[in-house]
């Protein structure tokens, strides 16, 4: 019997994204379904997406922003190229601390860094940057030898990991690379909620597919502009990162 798990993860705050992702999610029915993190920044929504994770009982790791605001860091982990993206960067993280809960902020600071499972012999890890660093950015396009260096020390067959916000999978030193995306903050130029699912056959055979949901994407953004953030991350959601700053979440 196959094994089917779900891959969601950076999701931002945006709710109407999250919700979208979730809904494609329950159709599917899969086995397990796990969240890569980095629930908050940018997006005008962060509780309540923390709620809808929260209420799933499933499978949460922490991304660098969840720790940022868990623990109320003056910095959220994040990589920026210029002082306007900083600037832009410090405002979302200062606004979402003060707009998340005690509550959920607590809840934040329980999540793990790893997860470990096995399906059909199959050795499977979730991270939210790397297994090295929480915000280590891992892009598709990176130095090889530092990429068969991390699939030396991953342990593991499949290593599932997010940060970039741009999906990309592939096998490397022996271990199946999938970078699930995202689905609050796409930085692909598709501006549709990104999930990805593992499906891990009898034999030990592994498939990946990418799934892409629409929803009300100008509605966030009138949300994020209503709420007083930067407008720059409204036109992102809008665009699907085509048009915004480079810089790195």
């Amino acid at each position: 019997m196959t094994t089917r798990i779900a891959i969601l993860g950076d999701l931002h705050g945006n709710l109407r994204a999250t919700e979208a992702a979730l809904a494609a999610i329950d159709a599917e029915r899969p086995g397990l379904t796990l969240c890569l993190g980095d629930l908050v920044g940018y997006g005008a929504h962060p509780n309540e997406v923390i709620d809808r994770i929260r209420a799933r009982n499933i499978p949460v790791l922490m991304g660098n922003y969840d720790d940022g605001v868990g623990f109320d860091r003056d910095d959220c982990g994040c990589a920026y190229r210029d002082e306007g993206e900083r600037e832009r960067g410090q405002q979302s993280l200062l606004w979402t601390r003060a707009a998340v809960s005690d509550d959920r902020k607590a809840w934040l600071r329980t999540l793990p860094f790893d997860w470990r499972g096995e399906a059909h012999g199959v050795r499977v890890r979730a991270v939210h940057g790397s297994p090295r660093r929480i915000n280590e950015y891992l892009f598709e396009d990176r130095d090889p030898a530092s990429l068969e260096r991390i699939a030396t020390g991953a342990d593991c067959d499949v290593l599932l990991f997010g940060h970039t916000h741009k999906p990309w999978t592939r096998e490397i030193g022996g271990v199946r690379f999938v970078n699930a995306g995202s689905a609050g903050k796409p930085k692909d130029g598709d501006p549709r909620a990104c999930w990805a699912l593992l499906t891990i056959g009898d034999d030990g055979e592994i498939e990946v597919e990418y799934r892409r949901e629409a929803y009300d994407a100008a509605a966030e953004a009138a949300a994020i502009r209503l709420a007083g953030l930067p407008n720059a991350f409204a036109e992102a959601l809008e665009t699907g990162g085509a048009q915004a700053p480079a810089g790195r979440a």
